[in-house]
């Protein structure tokens, strides 16, 4: 009797107990998506910020590469150098000695230096790619020989590179006190008031300078930071400090041992000790001082667009490397693109479905797989060592690629092949048409966008290749520009992996301004993909 009046209520309690363990699974369900929102979430901004950093350091170390600095001098066209028999043909002035002309130019704008080492690094300011320039003027306008013309004559990597803020003054001071020069020029004594020099020998002491056991003078010996002193129009390097006088040698020849009022005179301390700077003392008083005249001008580097590869930095480009990958990737084109299509035809519409074509495909989806120094060894052993076709050309170049490519345009020509709805071949078929007639006239012009999205995504796989050439000697320093497919010729991977193993600062900011322009060819080939797949896409 008890258990029967008991059963009743035991039903509902049961029914509780259901209830309450479902809210609980559906709340721990809904913290699970929550968690994988945030964790999904969290890896999508964790991935954007490494591809922001990435990218923000690539385009900051590129931005100096883009410009260049010259300096405006006024050049005398001497017909003795140029053309000293008149003949004004190309073969004598392309063979004058236009680099004596532009050491000229340079000398006149400072003058009143001498010394062999001083006038050296004059004139060692300007690249050996200023005399070129200059040449190709002369060569263009021979009317000019005979005058002086303003030019703008390229600096060296180092200058560059100094006036792109790599090294420069931490501080200047104004004198406080009157000072006296002994000379103005070579070896001279700057004398002032008790407690002139007193504050820099100061530093000196917490720089632990050495001491002359002589004059009791802080010695700046080349590990310190350098200090030089500008007076009278000129430039004087310290060398020894007590507090009321400084000895030093002149950079700059002074205009006069007159006495420099307070306030006239300035102290300039630079930011590392002359050995560890690029530039020395010297060169960056000749380049302060054609600051000073405003002769230096900063433009755009069109020079890394026009030019080829070059051992100085200031004259290395990516036009070699940029015509030597139009090369390679027109040859890849022309290969792959029939033969990926063809086949993809074939295979999709025509083969007849049994073993032989079970391992077709299979292979083809491995050779999509197979790392990309696999092709390149295979076109080392056949094409090169087997046919004998030239070594470091876009030609072999372009066969190799076309391997790496062939099979992903296989794969995506039959994808878009299929995703064709049947209709469209039955309809065809229906009407009369033959089975290639339709596949032809019908399937494929409907298929076209996915072919080409596909293509274009192969082709800039193809241009981010490295180690296949590296295996056909496309890693050769080459400085011509490639005219024909069989020239020896450079793409812009390699180009960028042979700048990236030298030691300059300049290579360094060329190799991320190459990078720069690879990485624009690669958005440009993929937003064509998008475009074409948006633009002809159809839906059935």
């Amino acid at each position: 009797m008890t258990d029967t009046l008991a059963s009743p209520n035991s039903a509902p309690q049961r029914r509780q107990l259901k209830a309450d363990a479902a809210a609980a699974l559906l709340k721990r369900r809904y913290a699970s998506e929550r968690l994988f929102k945030v964790l999904g979430l969290g890896a999508l901004l964790l991935t954007a910020s490494f591809l922001v950093i990435l990218l923000t350091n690539i385009v900051t170390k590129s931005i100096p590469a883009f410009s260049e600095h010259v300096v405006n001098l006024d050049v005398v066209i001497d017909p003795k150098v140029v053309d000293p028999e008149g003949k004004r043909d190309s073969a004598t002035l392309l063979a004058a000695d236009y680099a004596s002309l532009t050491r000229a130019a340079i000398m006149s704008a400072i003058p009143g230096i001498e010394g062999r080492n001083p006038r050296r690094a004059l004139t060692s300011l300007l690249s050996s790619g200023a005399a070129d320039d200059l040449r190709e003027r002369v060569v263009a306008d021979p009317s000019i020989i005979g005058t002086t013309i303003k030019m703008p004559l390229l600096f060296s990597d180092d200058v560059d590179l100094y006036l792109k803020g790599s090294s420069s003054v931490t501080s200047q001071e104004n004198g406080s006190s009157d000072l006296t020069a002994s000379d103005v020029k070579g070896d001279i004594t700057l004398t002032g008031a008790e407690g002139t020099f007193a504050k820099l020998v100061a530093q000196l002491e917490s720089e632990n300078a050495e001491v002359s056991p002589e004059t009791g003078a802080r010695l700046l010996t080349p590990l310190l930071p350098s200090r030089l002193i500008e007076i009278n129009g000129g430039l004087v390097k310290l060398a020894s400090v007590t507090p009321t006088t400084a000895t030093g040698t002149t950079l700059i020849p002074l205009t006069s041992s007159g006495v420099a009022k307070a306030g006239s005179w300035q102290l300039d301390t630079y930011a590392q000790p002359e050995s560890r700077r690029k530039s020395s003392d010297q060169d960056i008083a000749f380049i302060e001082t054609l600051r000073d005249k405003g002769a230096i001008e900063r433009n755009f580097n069109w020079r890394f667009f026009t030019s080829g590869d070059s051992r100085e930095a200031e004259l290395a480009g990516i036009r070699g490397a940029l015509v030597g990958t139009a090369w390679t990737l027109l040859v890849t084109l022309i290969i792959c693109l029939p033969i990926g299509v063809l086949a993809a035809i074939y295979l999709e519409e025509f083969a007849p479905k049994n073993k032989l074509t079970d391992i077709i495909e299979v292979n083809i989806n491995n050779l999509a797989a197979v790392p990309s120094i696999v092709f390149g060894l295979l076109g080392l052993s056949v094409f090169l060592n087997f046919f004998g076709l030239p070594r470091s050309a876009p030609l072999v170049g372009g066969l190799v690629l076309a391997l790496l490519v062939l099979p992903t345009i296989i794969i995506a020509s039959r994808a878009a092949i299929k995703a064709v709805p049947p209709s469209i071949r039955e309809a065809a078929i229906g009407l009369g048409a033959s089975h290639q007639q339709a596949v032809f006239h019908h399937v494929l012009p409907l298929a076209m966008p996915g072919i080409m999205t596909g293509t274009i995504i192969g082709m800039a796989h193809a241009l981010g290749e490295t180690a296949p050439l590296l295996m056909i000697g496309m890693i050769a320093f080459i400085v011509d520009v490639p005219d024909t497919m069989t020239d020896a010729a450079t793409v812009l991977p390699v180009q960028i992996f042979l700048w990236s193993d030298l030691p300059e600062a300049a290579f360094q900011q060329r190799t991320a301004a190459a990078i720069v322009v690879l990485l624009g060819f690669l958005f440009l080939m993929n937003g064509a993909a998008i475009w074409l797949r948006n633009k002809f896409e159809r839906r059935w």
